[in-house]
């Protein structure tokens, strides 16, 4: 059963090394993933399960120790998903919102219960996603997750998306249901608008969604804003 969620953006920038002088702008999102990641060692689980955006049409599984790097944004950082990354024949690399899930871990040196990653495609419908989600929350006795994905990338004309003026509504509606823990708003958010508002997280938090189904879980809203143009949210359950 689910006991205990955090939520969290995947943007590379969020590791200092690739953000280098603009590193600053970040640490409130940085400070506001630490306490997220607090409540889940708080919750004392017996299973993390890592889910981010992946490319691809299905879930894809990664094990503890699966490495990841972000030699691709111009900087030799590498990162293993948990503890024992000697330890793994990796049949593929981490996607880049599950290597920050990887980084956050590491920064705060999770050692609480084991760790699997979960990436999941936008191509997953709502109902995909919250059986997914239900798989995921029968793993162990006490799962939490950490789960990864950014919201709209349209929020200014500077924006990877430029400025589409649904987004900061969408966004809105996101920050609302992640802080209160809205199993039903999130399951109805659009898959469509999502993919035009060019959302990496909305397949993630409908997963997140279907595991929290019956755990009667509480939402607290930690951080909310658009720096870059895109929006970011942090928010724990437990």
């Amino acid at each position: 059963m689910l006991v205990a969620a955090a939520v969290c953006p995947c943007p590379p920038l969020l590791v200092p090394d690739v953000a280098a002088g603009a590193a600053p702008e970040l640490d409130p999102a940085r400070a506001a993933c630490a306490d997220a990641l607090g409540v889940l060692a708080a919750a004392r689980p017996d299973r993390l399960v890592v889910v981010g955006p992946a490319e691809g049409s299905g879930p894809e599984e990664y094990p503890q120790g699966t490495p990841g790097s972000f030699r691709g944004f111009g900087v030799d950082v590498d990162v293993w998903l948990g503890p024992g990354g000697d330890a793994v024949t990796p049949v593929r690399e981490l996607p880049y919102g599950l290597a920050v899930g990887a980084w956050l871990l590491e920064r705060t040196g999770w050692s609480d219960a084991p760790v699997e990653g979960l990436g999941v495609g936008e191509s997953l419908t709502a109902g995909e996603c919250a059986a997914l989600g239900r798989d995921v929350g029968a793993r162990a006795g006490r799962v939490a997750m950490l789960v990864l994905g950014d919201a709209s990338a349209c929020r200014t004309v500077k924006a990877p998306g430029y400025l589409d003026e649904r987004a900061a509504p969408f966004d809105a509606a996101v920050a609302r249901a992640l802080g209160a823990a809205d199993l039903a708003a999130l399951g109805a958010l659009d898959q469509g608008l999502a993919r035009e508002l060019k959302v990496s997280g909305r397949a993630p938090w409908q997963v997140l969604a279907g595991a929290a189904e019956n755990a009667a879980l509480g939402g607290a809203l930690l951080y909310e804003d658009a720096p870059y143009g895109v929006g970011y949210v942090v928010a724990a359950w437990s």
